[in-house]
């Protein structure tokens, strides 16, 4: 299935960001739209942000335009910060002091709260030249694998990483291939949820689910 490209792909101020604030708002929500749902239809998890200029979500050939290595970086800062806003409108309305007066238990965990409102995209590098795409989120992923093992009746089973990702029983699965970095990052989330234990194999990381 080939990829459907969004309207405003072929529309030449698209690849300019805009000075008006409004304007530019929308128009990064569309960039960060395109960008995650480019890295989906791909399977794409690490960026390079020199390469990613040539690639064709930043690049239109045929239109002969192409997003400026400084644009891309702001984009990726914007997928970078996008749960940030929820975490600091939280602490802007008081839920913040709310937790730690009224529900003592709830504010300690408030960090792990935090963390599942993380954005989609982690910078490898303090220059912003490399990132992580999180186009699903760990958790997300943690919930199919979890629901592939439950319906085929492997709960208690154990798998090394290796055979979860690559393995021939889960092609076909949407899961498959996907890179070890996110797969361990699903596979915590679900031992967080007293789902899965990430146990350490004779030939590296295996897991255990419940």
């Amino acid at each position: 299935m080939s990829f459907e490209w969004p309207w405003q792909y072929n529309f030449p101020p698209f690849f300019t960001l805009q000075p008006n604030v409004d304007t530019r708002q929308k128009q990064l929500a569309a960039w960060c739209s395109l960008a995650l749902s480019y890295c989906r239809h791909h399977k794409l998890y690490t960026l390079d942000v020199m390469e990613a200029q040539e690639s064709p979500v930043f690049n239109n050939k045929k239109m002969e335009r192409k997003l400026s290595i400084e644009a891309i970086q702001v984009v990726f800062e914007e997928l970078r910060k996008k749960g940030e806003f929820s975490s600091v409108r939280m602490c802007r309305l008081g839920i913040l002091d709310s937790l730690r007066v009224q529900h003592t238990s709830l504010y300690l965990f408030f960090p792990l709260l935090l963390s599942n409102l993380s954005g989609n995209l982690e910078w490898l590098d303090k220059n912003k030249s490399r990132c992580l795409v999180m186009w699903r989120r760990p958790e997300e992923w943690g919930k199919l694998i979890h629901q592939w093992v439950s319906k085929n009746g492997m709960v208690n089973s154990v798998f090394t990483l290796y055979e979860l990702s690559n393995g021939d029983d889960t092609e076909g699965e949407e899961f498959h291939g996907l890179e070890d970095w996110m797969l361990l990052r699903s596979l915590q989330a679900l031992q967080t949820d007293g789902k899965a234990e990430i146990i350490i194999m004779d030939d590296g990381k295996g897991v255990k689910f419940f």
